[in-house]
């Protein structure tokens, strides 16, 4: 195997590696990484042909964009990302049209993550939405452990009402018929 020079710290590594061993330094395409300085960034991104709108049916784009060194967002019909926007979001920090899920998420709809705010319905840690089921939670109707809203339920406040509102919402959850929940949750 045939020793080459690596043209950042001149270790004599083979000509198949795709990395230097030594210093990291990208020899090859298949390293897939923007070299900043002496770190790397990496990005990956991926777009159907097909468009809705305009926006690609599905959007994906993780990290940072190899030419620019920027990071990417995602915006599609679908869109998976650290940063993203579309009608069904996963990110990290989103907003989702219809549904969104994530660590920092917002939708007019309906959201799951860890600070969610959701318009209809919002599930996590730290929920706000007409329906906030949470650690903390803000809302019309909630369910937390501290909460805040009209008809609450939690540790120390079981507003009956509150108490009918999520029994009827667990039971169209547990017999699986989704339209039930979403009519449930629409229907105030």
């Amino acid at each position: 195997m045939p020793l080459v020079k690596c043209p950042e710290c001149d270790a004599e590594i083979s000509d198949k590696a795709v990395v230097c061993p030594k210093c990291g330094y990208p020899l090859s395409s298949k390293a897939n990484m923007l070299y900043v300085g002496r770190k790397f960034m990496w990005g990956y991104e991926w777009k159907t042909k097909s468009q809705i709108f305009g926006w690609p049916l599905v959007h994906i784009a993780i990290g940072r964009s190899k030419e620019t060194g920027k990071l990417m967002g995602a915006k599609g019909i679908i869109a998976i990302g650290q940063f993203a926007v579309g009608l069904i979001t996963i990110a990290q920090f989103g907003f989702g049209l219809l549904f969104g899920f994530g660590q920092f998420v917002a939708s007019p709809m309906f959201v799951i993550a860890q600070f969610a705010v959701g318009g209809y319905f919002g599930l996590g840690q730290f929920a706000i939405g007409v329906t906030a089921v949470g650690q903390f939670a803000v809302g019309h109707y909630v369910r937390a452990l501290v909460g805040f809203g009209n008809h609450v339920w939690s540790k120390h406040i079981k507003d009956p009402q509150a108490i009918g509102y999520f029994s009827n919402l667990w039971q169209s959850t547990k017999s699986l018929d989704f339209i039930s929940v979403i009519k449930g949750i629409l229907n105030l």
